[in-house]
């Protein structure tokens, strides 16, 4: 093999073995509200009205979840945790005992949504990021 016909080869499948590496996700960012970069929601306050659905999509490589604090939404708000959980508690205790393979784990590509049906603000963080990934939801009424 003469030395373009190698140095072309090698490039080829340097590139294809390093796309994997530096993707985004399969999501189009019109298929999400919020995202969820490698320790941040993007964006990490986002405003929205009675009745509106928010989506989460992770678009790194990295798991999240989406855990609301019960203690910081409105008293008559349903709770939410990807997963399905109904406390913090459980979703953290979830995440724990199976090391992140369940508790409301988001994948790559992934969505989670929302339905907000209560004014007022909710705080809601990342169970494995949770020091730097927080994020808020404000919910305004319908004008």
């Amino acid at each position: 093999m003469d030395r373009r016909a190698f140095l072309a080869t090698a490039a080829g499948l340097t590139s294809a073995t390093l796309a994997g590496c530096f993707a985004s996700g399969s999501l189009s960012a019109t298929e999400y509200d919020i995202g969820m970069a490698s320790n941040a929601f993007t964006p990490d306050h986002y405003t929205t009205s009675v009745g509106e659905t928010v989506v989460w999509g992770n678009t790194n490589s990295r798991a999240h979840s989406v855990t609301a604090y019960e203690n910081a939404i409105p008293d008559e708000a349903d709770y939410f945790a990807s997963g399905g959980f109904d406390t913090t508690t459980a979703a953290r205790e979830s995440w724990r005992e199976h090391n992140g393979r369940d508790g409301g784990k988001i994948l790559t590509g992934q969505t989670y949504s929302h339905t907000f049906e209560v004014p007022g603000t909710y705080s809601y963080f990342c169970i494995p990021h949770e020091k730097v990934m927080t994020g808020v939801i404000v919910v305004e009424e319908k004008k």
